[in-house]
């Protein structure tokens, strides 16, 4: 069945369109009749497409039954089997999804094992230099599963109360105790995973007094404390479930000391000052502020190399983007080495004031654990981050690769400036999209004739493995199939995320946007999946979908 739309031409005649209701591509209705018996598949039919051609080893008749029981509602659903109308519903669906929604993966090992969804200046609502501070945005990094939140400590105007601004710009600034209690109100709403408030401190003694008393009293029994000033291993995720750490730098100064606020746009940058009195400065600090803090940062005292790995305590250290592709260059196998104890975090250089973004993935390859990013800053970047992080059921803690924790024979660590072999051959294909009709007004791509939609797919990952192709635009179509399968060859999928954009053609070059997501390559699952798409800030659209096939081709 289909339904007619017309499109004005000149303003003197009407084109006459119908809108598809989408079919079965061809290579659906083979493998339908691959499974059916008498026209129709059983529930032992549909148990033996889920092992055989799905991938899932462990589907059971009772998987088959719920598949078969959301389908009831559909006309073309019968109590014997599914018919080949019923079977494609299925596989369009949202019992379909192209990766698993549950966390799987071993929560048990020190933090330092895992990257955490990180976010920059979390308090921001637009750009770097003079968008309003607001708990808005932490509260909507927190419910997409940001777990560690950034938060910039200053003296209020009269010096006798803290507020959170981005120090030496225009941002207004927001109350220290709202961003707290938001952070208390909504931490566990999507992951019971701890969340980790990074303070960029600068306050005097009296107000980090003020601060100790504050977090205490918000948090509670949720705030995560050690035993001991300094930890030899930092504890696991599962350990930490709905508690809270702070991490920062003990205070730099003594008590007779004024905050340093001139002109201030980042105090990560002080971190890379020489602290070769930070002992002392420990001792004159508040005690209650010192407690507070369960992942230290800073570099090493007495003039150290930074990538220094301390046998009796684990700490934070943060670089610029710009520094770490710097370090990078020769001190590749360190930095993997230092992160297997220690935490890196990474930062938007200064000069990113629209909040924009930059590519996690050297990062990720170095080990990086905290990739901080602009979370109001959209584009393809954070795309990628959001892709990462639907890993492990979307809790914000993906385990990283055994690559990164291990040491070889020779007590060497993982160096990602080696080339490495090609580990396997991704096989996408896509077959066609559905949904645009339903969730985009019928002229919203083209006032006079339906869409021609073409889909980009790739790869995010290391350089060897990085690549982007398409598909040729499908004209005058709301339900488009393109039937085009890619092959890409990976070297370490581990770490890869598969990029897919749908773009409505245009002659003039500006091709309209269609939809996007990003998917973790470790965990797609095989066979023929629903995709969803998310608009360009991330939200899920609610009918948009592609029909996609995936198979890994390892190589021996």
């Amino acid at each position: 069945m289909s339904n007619k739309q017309s499109f004005k031409v000149c303003f003197c005649f009407k084109r006459i369109f119908r809108v598809k209701v989408a079919e079965p591509p061809e290579d659906i209705k083979n493998l339908f009749n691959q499974y059916a018996e008498n026209g129709t598949i059983t529930i032992d039919n549909l148990q033996n497409f889920l092992i055989e051609f799905q991938g899932e080893p462990n589907a059971t008749k009772e998987d088959a039954q719920t598949i078969f029981n959301s389908l009831r509602h559909l006309n073309i659903f019968q109590r014997k089997g599914l018919h080949l109308d019923a079977f494609f519903r299925y596989l369009l669906g949202d019992l379909n999804p192209p990766f698993y929604s549950k966390v799987h993966h071993d929560m048990n090992a020190p933090l330092a094992h895992y990257f955490l969804f990180t976010g920059h200046n979390s308090y921001l609502t637009g750009n770097q230099l003079s968008s309003d501070s607001s708990v808005h945005p932490i509260i909507n990094a927190l419910l997409q599963g940001v777990r560690v939140i950034e938060l910039d400590l200053w003296p209020n105007s009269k010096k006798n109360g803290v507020e959170v601004r981005h120090g030496g710009t225009l941002t207004s600034p927001v109350e220290l105790i709202k961003c707290l209690r938001a952070i208390k109100d909504h931490a566990f709403t999507a992951s019971e995973y701890p969340v980790v408030i990074t303070f960029e401190d600068h306050l005097p003694s009296n107000l980090q007094a003020k601060v100790a008393k504050m977090v205490t009293e918000t948090f509670g029994g949720m705030l995560y404390s050690p035993h001991s000033e300094f930890i030899m291993e930092f504890p696991s995720p599962e350990s930490l479930k709905r508690r809270i750490l702070i991490s920062t730098k003990p205070p730099e100064y003594h008590e007779s000391q004024r905050p340093r606020e001139s002109g201030a746009t980042d105090n990560k940058d002080n971190e890379q000052d020489d602290q070769d009195d930070q002992d002392e400065d420990e001792e004159n600090a508040i005690p209650e502020y010192k407690q507070l803090i369960a992942i230290h940062a800073g570099k090493p005292k007495g003039g150290l190399d930074i990538w220094h790995i301390d046998p009796i305590k684990v700490r934070r250290l943060s670089l610029s983007e710009q520094e770490l592709e710097n370090a990078t260059r020769t001190r590749g196998s360190d930095i993997v080495r230092f992160t297997q104890r220690n935490l890196l975090e990474v930062y938007p250089k200064g000069t990113r004031l629209d909040s924009s973004n930059y590519d996690p993935m050297l990062g990720w390859a170095h080990g990086a654990q905290m990739v901080a990013f602009n979370m109001q800053g959209h584009g393809k970047y954070l795309w990628i981050m959001e892709g990462m992080f639907r890993a492990n059921g979307g809790c914000g803690y993906v385990k990283k690769p055994d690559f990164l924790l291990a040491l070889g024979p020779n007590n060497e660590a993982f160096d990602p400036n080696e080339p490495l072999p090609m580990k396997t051959n991704l096989k996408v294909k896509v077959y066609m999209g559905e949904g645009w009709h339903s969730d985009f007004h019928h002229t919203h791509f083209d006032l006079y004739s339906p869409p021609d939609f073409y889909v980009r797919v790739g790869i995010a990952g290391v350089p060897n493995d990085t690549k982007m192709m398409e598909t040729q635009p499908i004209e005058d179509q709301w339900v488009p199939v393109w039937n085009k399968e890619f092959i890409f060859p990976l070297s370490v999928p581990e770490l890869a995320v598969l990029r897919v954009e749908v773009k409505e053609y245009d002659t003039s070059g500006k091709h309209d946007f269609g939809g996007q997501t990003c998917l973790p390559i470790p965990e797609l699952r095989t066979g023929i999946r629903a995709v969803p798409l998310h608009n360009r800030r991330g939200q899920k659209y609610k009918s948009v979908r592609l029909l996609m096939g995936f198979e890994f081709d390892y190589v021996e």
